[in-house]
């Protein structure tokens, strides 16, 4: 496959993008090149080659999500302004 003005011209108002005949040209080779180096890689033999999503083994390593310390509600309220039963006491702001 090549790439020619139309294809990115095409791709242009598919991107709904404007660029300039300086970009034009460049994209133009940028993406010429892109596929040549695809063709490349596509040369390899690869018969044999289990298919892998990642290089290295992905294991979860996720901790388990356990409670360490429980809620001293008293520490936590020894600094507020004013509390009631347990609870933070506060302005009322929707009327």
């Amino acid at each position: 496959m090549t790439i020619d003005r139309s294809l990115v011209e095409y791709l242009e108002k598919l991107g709904r993008i404007h660029l300039t005949e300086e970009e034009r040209s460049a994209s133009e080779k940028d993406l010429q090149s892109i596929l040549t180096y695809i063709d490349t890689l596509n040369e390899l033999d690869t018969d044999g080659v289990e298919p892998a999503s990642h290089s290295f083994p992905v294991a979860n390593v996720m901790r388990d999500d356990t409670v360490t310390n429980g809620a001293d509600t008293e520490n936590i309220l020894k600094n507020a302004p004013q509390s009631r039963d347990g609870c933070f006491v506060v302005h009322k702001t929707v009327e």
